[in-house]
């Protein structure tokens, strides 16, 4: 089922009594600060492709397919688009219960209705490939409602285990700095940047931006540049025959360098994961 809208398109790609997701993508026409927007029921946002920036108050979070977002029940928060070419995510909605059984206690805000303290954690690949897998085998009517059900309660456990998440440890400003070298990045994944450009471009010098990348996100800058552009291979596998050309188009040098990227990154070669995502 499809919703569309001016601005985004919404397609429910699963509905039980326990979890909901929908695919959600939008075209990205508003580079300001959109109107005020509130969820009803606190969902995880998983970004996917593209980025947008949310602002809840004072915080600015860039969302983008390192981490998960808290659509918090009842908050305000604001939408806005950097960069042009649109964005999508996965949105998944969990029963109450269910979601306090799986989210550890200091995630959460204390009282009702369930709400995480923090606006975001960071995924490791493992959940991107989730998401992947959720979207693709969902989209194609290939998994069944246990199934996907299954894929979602794994995928909200991983992305939510102390584990597999790096929170934020530095300040306010260091945050704000490495998320305009995260806008700057996804601008164009398939550039080759030197860490001169982009410290040229959010006006710092290279060595402050390496420190605080690595401080802000525990990689180094071209390790993350590296993961978005897997990611968005995730994305992009069921569309493309000719996985050299989508390599060639992600700004890997050469198909065995995407391929080598691919499986240490996610544990399967780009041909084996669209096998699996398909089931042909």
């Amino acid at each position: 089922m499809s919703t569309e809208h001016p601005d985004f398109q919404v397609h429910k790609l699963l509905s039980t009594p326990m979890v909901e997701l929908r695919d959600v993508v939008c075209a990205g026409s508003c580079r300001h600060k959109s109107a005020i927007e509130r969820a009803s029921r606190t969902h995880l946002v998983f970004p996917y492709r593209g980025t947008y920036v949310r602002h809840v108050d004072a915080d600015d979070a860039v969302a983008d397919a390192s981490q998960v977002l808290f659509f918090n029940a009842g908050e305000d928060y604001q939408i806005s688009h950097p960069n042009a070419g649109g964005d999508a995510s996965l949105s998944m909605t969990l029963d109450e219960v269910l979601l306090r059984e799986i989210a550890p206690a200091e995630l959460l805000a204390p009282g009702e209705p369930l709400r995480f303290c923090q606006t975001r954690l960071r995924i490791d690949p493992r959940a991107q490939v989730l998401v992947a897998l959720l979207r693709h085998s969902l989209r194609e009517g290939v998994a069944e409602p246990l199934e996907g059900e299954s894929l979602a309660l794994t995928l909200a456990h991983r992305a939510l285990a102390p584990r597999t998440t790096h929170a934020a440890g530095a300040s306010q400003a260091r945050q704000r700095l490495v998320d305009r070298a995260k806008l700057v990045l996804v601008r164009d994944l398939a550039r080759r940047w030197t860490l001169a450009e982009v410290a040229a471009e959010v006006g710092v010098s290279a060595v402050y931006l390496t420190q605080s990348f690595h401080q802000v996100e525990g990689v180094p800058l071209y390790r993350y540049q590296l993961r978005l552009r897997l990611a968005r291979a995730l994305d992009l596998l069921r569309d493309y025959e000719d996985l050299a050309a989508l390599g060639m188009e992600l700004g890997f040098s050469s198909h065995s360098h995407f391929t080598a990227a691919f499986q240490k990154m996610y544990g399967r070669t780009p041909s084996e994961f669209r096998q699996i995502a398909l089931r042909r």
